[in-house]
């Protein structure tokens, strides 16, 4: 199973953990452990993940799926 690529580094600045999802913009999050911000991360990409499709599924009932198929809900792939 594929999924998305996570970055986790040390960040001195923040005494702490950096993880972060490149090709989901503004995911990221903080931990003390790398550990810690592995969790935080992968929770962030669910919320991440459902609010992407609350906004293309709102975006399409505004619209109007038989005008724009590239927005309706049923053709969105997600790789979890």
């Amino acid at each position: 199973m594929s999924d998305y690529h996570i970055n986790l580094f040390y960040s001195e600045e923040d005494d702490g953990y950096i993880a972060d999802i490149p090709d989901l913009e503004a995911c990221s999050a903080f931990g003390s452990t790398p550990q810690e911000a592995l969790t935080e991360v992968l929770r962030a990409k669910e919320g991440w993940i459902a609010r992407a499709i609350g906004v293309l599924s709102s975006q399409s009932h505004a619209i109007g799926r038989h005008h724009t198929p590239e927005l309706r809900l049923n053709s969105l792939a997600l790789t979890l």
